[in-house]
């Protein structure tokens, strides 16, 4: 893990968070989208990702996911996760982030956000805590507050979560869930 911010800075936002939105393709998935001859298409996702995302959940951290691109596969991978807040729009993020802040009455500096590419960016510059998983575009990994060893699709959004608990002095009670 790499952090721009000192652990201090970095928990004390993290103790501030009431919602943490994830982009979906390059930071659930690896980016990659199989599109069959009869147009069905599938995405795969990381298990420790979803299992993390029920620990941030339990937690009492809320999970949104922010795409800029609709797919079925998105859709049922978050009811599956029990995330219902799920938005897929076109390219431009900023606008539907800035409508899911006045809906829920929240701040920016009480979300935190992971994205992996260029469309990310306006969001990213607005989140209390920007992460970026360790395989993103090279512009949004100079821009944001964290960044993970993992790549995209590949334990990324675990890796973003246990240290937000762990800043959050939640993880002991994670821990401690699996172990009794």
């Amino acid at each position: 893990m790499n952090s721009s911010l000192s652990a201090e800075e970095f928990a004390l936002r993290a103790s501030r968070l009431k919602l943490l939105v994830l982009d979906v393709d390059g930071v659930l998935t690896d980016g990659t989208v199989w599109i069959g001859s009869d147009g069905h298409e599938a995405k795969a996702f990381s298990i420790r990702d979803g299992a993390s995302i029920a620990w941030a959940q339990r937690s009492g951290l809320e999970v949104a996911l922010l795409s800029g691109r609709p797919s079925d596969a998105t859709t049922r991978r978050a009811a599956e996760l029990r995330i219902n807040t799920v938005i897929q729009v076109g390219p431009e993020k900023r606008a539907p982030f800035q409508r899911l802040l006045q809906e829920r009455q929240l701040d920016a500096s009480e979300i935190a956000y992971m994205g992996d590419d260029l469309l990310d960016l306006p969001v990213l510059r607005l989140a209390g805590v920007s992460a970026a998983p360790g395989d993103a575009a090279p512009e949004v990994r100079e821009r944001v507050h964290w960044v993970s060893n993992a790549a995209g699709g590949r334990g990324a959004v675990r890796e973003f979560v246990e240290a937000l608990l762990r800043a959050r002095h939640s993880w002991d009670g994670i821990l401690t869930h699996h172990l009794d």
